[in-house]
């Protein structure tokens, strides 16, 4: 008896590998025709497209420019603000520091005898009052201490040094 032949897979897959490798090769020259064409609209259309880039880069920089200028400003102003804040805390600060260091230099040289202020203006014009009382009574006694003024300021200094 003979065997029945039968049609091998081999020439089955290899019609189906053919017709998917014709198919593969048609779509890669479909690919490769779409590259040239668009390299073809590239070059074409490249000098305009670049010209639209620029003139869009610029008008987003000058937004930013805008953006960013404005931000400067506030910011300037918030730390000018700031510090005129600060400047016044260090002013109020020194003036009071100030005092104290002048109300205890006051206290100390009241503790030492030193007269302040005050009671030297009070005993300047208490010693102005006497002079008047003196020259009144004494008319004579104006006239010479205009000689004897000199020598008097001797006395006041030496007698001052010796305290």
């Amino acid at each position: 008896m003979s065997k029945p032949k039968f049609k091998s897979k081999s020439t089955a897959s290899s019609a189906a590998a053919a017709h998917k490798a014709g198919a593969l090769v048609e779509s890669a020259q479909q690919i490769w025709a779409a590259g040239l064409g668009a390299l073809k609209n590239a070059q074409g259309q490249g000098g305009k497209l670049f010209e639209t880039l620029v003139k869009e880069g610029m008008t987003i920089e000058q937004k930013t420019r805008k953006f960013a200028t404005g931000k400067v400003d506030e910011v300037r102003d918030v730390v000018e603000t700031k510090v005129e804040k600060v400047k016044e805390r260090a002013t109020d600060t020194w003036d009071k520091l100030e005092k104290v260091f002048e109300d205890r230099v006051s206290r100390a040289l009241g503790k030492l005898g030193v007269p302040g202020r005050d009671e030297m203006e009070a005993l300047v014009s208490r010693v102005e009052e006497l002079s008047k009382a003196v020259k009144k009574l004494n008319p004579q006694a104006a006239a010479a201490p205009a000689a004897k003024k000199a020598p008097a300021k001797k006395a006041v200094r030496k007698a001052a040094a010796k305290k």
